[in-house]
């Protein structure tokens, strides 16, 4: 009923590790069952008879110290309904492992490499997996790991993905130092619970996340000059706020302004230089 990618990257937008899974599904909510990561341990994803509960205990297997592998065959080891059980899971070094069992509906199967875990059931065929495969293994390691994961299910759901049709995706991304004011590790969250086009929504929720819940990288940064602040300051005023750091919380745009007004992000700027309208154009 799912397909998924578990997967890390060596290095996020703060410069430390990432862990994440994407999955879509025909099926509601799909992001509240599959996906589940924990930053410096590893992600799993736990599809088609899935046993949600494997997400608590493989992770603290990662924690404990094992290995993907190690971790995944201690899950199926005692589960008497594990050829029905569909699982990825990805260490806290990028071991790999993924698992099919043989009761799962026709077409299922998945792929693991180095830093991914690829799978699905009931999809069109093979292709939905190969074509995951290949939009990872070419997509730029540089890139923030959530567009890298949802541009992988993007390339499954091109295949064919579910082969009865769309209805949910979700996608979870966990690094340290992440997330809100950097206080939670977890740098997207983000669920389609029931859409007709579940992987163009969450592309669109991507963005505002990368707008609003992603700091601003140390390139994104301009200084703001005695002139630039002047600028700043009248544009705010006009807009009806008595200063930027009013402006800025007003608008939630915290994760892209100084707290002093140092800096500001040009994604920002853009916004309030452009008024209406403008937000839509930084995307």
């Amino acid at each position: 009923m799912t397909f998924s990618i578990v997967a890390r990257s060596e290095s996020g937008p703060n410069g430390n590790p990432e862990w994440g899974v994407a999955v879509a599904s025909k099926f509601l909510a799909v992001g509240n069952a599959v996906p589940a990561a924990v930053a410096g341990v590893g992600a799993i994803a736990t599809q088609a008879d899935a046993n949600v509960a494997f997400k608590g205990i493989g992770l603290s297997l990662l924690d404990e110290g094992a290995t993907a592998t190690v971790a995944l065959d201690r899950l199926l080891e005692e589960d008497p309904k594990r050829n029905h059980r569909q699982v990825g899971i990805v260490d806290v070094d990028g071991g790999a492992a993924t698992h099919t069992g043989s009761a799962c509906f026709d077409w299922a199967g998945g792929v693991s490499g180095d830093g991914f875990a690829i799978q699905g059931n009931i999809l069109a065929g093979p292709e939905v997996v190969e074509a995951m495969k290949d939009a990872w293994t070419d997509s730029d390691p540089e890139s923030p790991l959530a567009h890298r994961l949802l541009e992988a299910l993007a390339a499954g759901d091109a295949a064919g993905g579910d082969k009865r049709g769309r209805q949910s995706a979700a996608l979870l991304v966990v690094s340290e130092g992440a997330g809100y004011g950097g206080m939670d590790d977890v740098a997207v969250d983000l669920r389609v619970d029931d859409h007709a086009a579940p992987i163009t929504e969450l592309t669109r929720l991507l963005g505002l996340n990368d707008l609003y819940l992603t700091a601003s990288t140390e390139a994104e940064r301009i200084e703001v000059t005695p002139e630039l602040a002047a600028e700043i300051d009248g544009l705010v005023k006009a807009a009806g706020h008595p200063n930027l750091a009013a402006w800025v919380g007003t608008e939630n745009y915290e994760m892209r302004v100084a707290e002093d007004g140092s800096w500001i992000d040009p994604k920002i700027l853009g916004i309030l230089r452009g008024g209406p309208g403008a937000e839509e154009q930084a995307d």
